[in-house]
């Protein structure tokens, strides 16, 4: 994975704490957002974790081009700011993360492995800003769009159960495990969820499963 960061220290506790974890490995680290891009170009890593402000190109900029140009590495912003506008700016722009510096570093590990693995993550504290945001109208209501039908009209039985596990952060092979479907067939059912409720990824995605209540039903299984 990258690690963009314009903060040598920063940039060290975050492979300090990824270290940890033998299934990551960290195989470039950019200064500010122009280099991230080219280091995704040159590596292609499977994740590229991005600070906000950096100088020059920014994160959320870096993230758009990423998510446009290089679609198979996913992005997981990491920042200081959890204002409802980086928020809101950092989902439309195609991120399949949001954590914050101040999360446990244990969110930054679970973030990790659940976007490489086709999920999207928002630690807690984002995820609650984001529900208060759709519920108020705020920013965070633009990033994700209009729901107000409810979904029992939208979507099959299936498919709320396969949104009840991507509201968790499961990836396509974990749904698979959970509902004992082949990892295709997952794919397929996400796909249509996407179509249906007009939402452009799996974080909109997750979202969509917050405010609909459907998180806690996915934690026991999508019964």
């Amino acid at each position: 994975m990258l690690v963009a960061d314009d903060e040598a220290l920063v940039r060290a506790a975050v492979r300090a704490i990824l270290a940890r974890d033998p299934g990551i490995e960290v195989v470039a680290e950019a200064r500010d957002g122009q280099e991230a891009v080219d280091a995704v170009r040159e590596h292609r890593p499977d994740v590229a974790l991005l600070d906000i402000q950096m100088p020059g190109l920014d994160g959320i900029a870096a993230a758009e081009r990423i998510h446009r140009e290089l679609p198979g590495t996913a992005v997981v912003m990491l920042t200081t700011f959890g204002e409802d506008d980086f928020i809101a700016r950092a989902l439309r722009g195609g991120a399949d993360g949001f954590l914050l510096k101040a999360d446990d570093p244990r969110e930054l590990l679970a973030g990790v492995h659940a976007v490489a693995g086709g999920g999207a993550y928002l630690s807690p504290k984002v995820a609650a800003r984001v529900v208060a945001g759709l519920r108020t109208g705020g920013p965070d209501a633009a990033a994700v769009g209009p729901l107000t039908e409810p979904l029992a009209e939208r979507l099959t039985e299936r498919e709320h159960a396969v949104l009840a596990l991507v509201g968790c952060g499961l990836s396509n092979a974990e749904i698979g495990r959970r509902l004992f479907l082949v990892e295709g067939t997952v794919k397929a059912h996400v796909s249509a969820i996407l179509a249906k409720l007009g939402v452009r990824n799996r974080v909109e995605a997750a979202i969509a499963a917050y405010e609909a209540g459907l998180v806690g039903r996915g934690r026991d299984g999508g019964r």
